[in-house]
C-alpha cells in the first residue's frame, strides 16, 4: 500500500461564526500532479495553506509520510515544511528587484549560502526556465508569461519536494491559461517535484493533473483522475463542473470532454445498434520538442488555433469535436460511414494545405524570429465504429491509423 505524501483526516476549520471545511479528508501522492477544483470562494485556498502551515486546523489531523504533524517535534516539522514552496496567485513578485533579486530572496533569507553559492543556483534556475535576458530586469519590464516563469523559478530556487500553486492562471485569457499550465507540467517532469494545485479553470487542468479533488459544500467530495470524475454521479457534476465549463464552446469551439461525452451518448442513443460512424483523432506530433524554441505561449496558441480549424471544418458538417490531450483533437462524424469519412477528410486534408498551414505558422512564429527554422508533424487517422461499440476503442483504432497529413516549419529566434 503506497503510503500518501500528505493526507488530511476529518479536517475541521471555521472562521468565527463561518465554517470554511467540515470534515474533510483527502490524500495526495508523491511526484504526481494534484488539483483541487471547485467554485471560487469555495475554500480551496484555505485547504492549501492548511498544507504549507500557514493555517492549523480547528480539528482533525494532517499527516505529512505517514506521520500525524501532531507527534512530530517543532524541529521535524520545520523540516518537512522545508521541503514545501509556494507559488502565489498573482506571483508576489517585488516590483523594487530585479528578477535575478526575487529569485535569490529565499535562498538569502533562509540559508547561510555563500554569494558566489546563491549566484551559481539562482543562474542555474534562470537559464532552466529559460529567463537569461530577464535577468536584471524588473517585473514590470516582462510579459506576464515571463513573470509566471520568475515566480516560479523562485518557487524552485530551495529545491522543495513538494509545489503549492494557489489559482495560478486567474486572469489570463484561455491561451496564456493553458501555457502556463503546460510550463507548469514541463518543469513539474523536469524537476520531478510533487505539485498540489488549486484552480476552477475546468477543463484546462484535466491535461496535466494525475488526480482530481474535488470542494463542494466545505468537503471533499471526489478524488480520482479526471477520467473517473466525468462518471462521478453528483451534484457537484451538475452544479460545479456545468457552471465552470459553460464558457469552453464559446471560447474556443471545443466542447470539453464531459460535454463531449454526453453529446456522443445522447448521439448514439438514438441510433440503431449496427448503424456506423466515424472518429476522426488529429495530433500535432513532435510539439512538444520545439516548445524551448518557439516559447509556451506560442504552442498554446498553435494548439488553440488547430482546435478552431478543426471545429470550423467538421463542425459545418454535423461533426463535433473536444480537445481529447494536451496535443490531440477528437472530432466524431455522426453520420457518416468509412468512406465518406475518408473523402471528408482528405477535403480537410486539401483544405488544410491550402490555408490550415499558413494560420498555423501565423501562431507559432515568434515575433522576433530570424531565418533559423524547427518544424513538427500534424497527424490525422479516422476508425468507423457502430453505435453500441465503445468510444475509446473507436478513438484508439483511428489513432492507430494516423499519418502525417502535413507539416508545420517555422522561424525561430536565434
Amino acid at each position: 500500500m503506497i503510503v500518501p505524501l500528505i493526507e488530511f483526516k476529518d479536517i475541521n476549520k471555521s472562521f468565527g461564526t463561518h465554517t470554511v471545511l467540515r470534515d474533510v479528508n483527502l490524500q495526495i501522492y508523491e511526484g504526481q500532479v494534484t488539483t483541487i477544483i471547485g467554485l471560487s470562494g469555495s475554500g480551496k485556498s484555505v485547504l492549501l495553506k492548511h498544507i504549507i502551515g500557514l493555517l492549523q486546523p480547528d480539528e482533525g489531523a494532517i499527516l505529512f509520510r505517514g506521520r500525524p504533524l501532531k507527534e512530530m517535534s517543532k524541529s521535524e516539522i520545520a523540516s518537512s515544511t522545508r521541503q514545501i514552496s509556494y507559488m502565489f496567485q498573482g506571483n508576489a513578485l517585488f516590483d523594487s528587484m530585479t528578477v535575478y533579486d526575487n529569485i535569490a530572496l529565499p535562498l538569502r533569507e533562509t540559508t547561510n549560502l555563500s554569494k558566489k553559492e546563491i549566484d551559481r543556483r539562482v543562474m542555474a534556475r534562470i537559464e532552466q526556465t529559460e529567463l537569461n535576458e530577464a535577468a536584471h530586469r524588473y517585473p514590470s519590464e516582462l510579459s506576464g508569461g515571463m513573470q509566471k516563469r520568475a515566480a516560479l523559478a523562485r518557487a524552485l530556487i530551495t529545491d522543495p519536494r513538494i509545489v503549492l500553486f494557489d489559482e495560478p492562471t486567474t486572469g489570463q485569457d484561455p491561451v496564456r491559461k493553458n501555457a502556463i499550465l503546460s510550463m507548469i507540467a514541463q518543469y513539474q517532469r523536469k524537476f520531478n517535484f510533487t505539485a498540489v494545485m488549486v484552480s476552477h479553470e475546468i477543463p484546462d487542468v484535466y491535461f496535466i493533473s494525475n488526480r482530481i479533488l474535488a470542494l463542494y459544500d466545505k468537503t471533499i467530495v471526489f478524488q480520482g483522475s479526471p477520467e473517473e470524475l466525468s462518471n462521478f454521479d453528483h451534484p457537484f457534476n451538475d452544479e460545479v463542473l456545468r457552471s465552470l465549463e459553460g464558457l469552453q464552446k464559446e471560447l474556443t469551439g471545443l466542447y470539453s470532454r464531459r460535454q463531449f461525452k454526453i453529446l456522443h451518448h445522447t448521439q448514439m442513443q438514438s441510433r440503431k445498434s449496427g448503424e456506423s460512424y466515424c472518429v476522426a483523432v488529429f495530433d500535432l506530433a513532435e510539439l512538444n520538442a520545439v516548445v524551448p524554441h518557439i516559447g509556451y505561449d506560442k504552442a498554446q496558441e498553435t494548439i488553440h488555433a488547430m482546435g478552431l480549424y478543426i471545429d470550423r471544418h467538421f463542425g459545418a458538417i454535423g461533426g463535433f469535436s473536444t480537445r481529447r490531450k494536451a496535443r490531440e483533437f477528437v472530432t466524431v462524424l455522426p453520420f457518416s460511414d468509412i468512406a465518406e469519412a475518408e473523402k471528408i477528410l482528405n477535403e480537410f486534408v486539401d483544405d488544410f494545405h491550402e490555408n490550415g498551414i499558413r494560420d498555423l505558422r501565423a501562431n507559432a512564429q515568434k515575433d522576433d524570429a530570424s531565418e533559423n527554422c524547427v518544424e513538427f508533424a500534424i497527424r490525422a487517422g479516422i476508425a468507423e465504429g457502430k453505435a453500441d461499440d465503445d468510444i475509446d476503442s473507436i478513438v484508439d483504432s483511428a489513432r492507430a491509423q494516423q499519418k502525417e497529413i502535413g507539416r508545420l516549419q517555422c522561424a525561430v529566434k536565434e
